[in-house]
């Protein structure tokens, strides 16, 4: 059994800062990619940061120069460093993992179950 949780969001003021944190547990063999989406109600799940295939990082247009992705292979853990927040940065934060829980098995999505994040102007 796999899981994903996520933790350090809030509420914070325009300007301010949060780090996320995503630790994944489990019967877990292999990681491929950790990344972080967001949704807000009544939109489409949309990526945050994350690495997607190769090794380069990627982030939405809306975080670039902002927001910062981060992994600790080691741990299974997964990082978001979020500055100079927006109001429009509002959203529930999923973290989602590629991963395969026995050798030579495929790779399937998991995802955890969310933390909000709020920020007022």
């Amino acid at each position: 059994q796999v899981q994903l949780v996520e933790s350090g969001g809030g509420s914070v003021q325009s300007g301010g800062s949060l780090r996320l944190s995503c630790a994944a547990s489990g019967t877990i063999f292999s990681i491929r990619a950790m990344n972080w989406y967001r949704q807000v109600p009544g939109k489409q799940r949309e990526l945050v940061a994350g690495i997607l295939g190769g090794s380069a990082t990627n982030y939405a247009n809306a975080v670039k120069g902002r927001f910062t992705f981060s992994r600790d292979i080691g741990k299974n853990m997964a990082y978001l460093q979020m500055n100079s927040l927006k109001p429009e940065d509002t959203a529930v934060y999923f973290c989602s993992a590629y991963l395969s829980v026995t050798s030579g098995g495929s790779y399937t999505q998991y995802w955890g179950q969310g933390t909000q994040v709020t920020v007022s102007s």
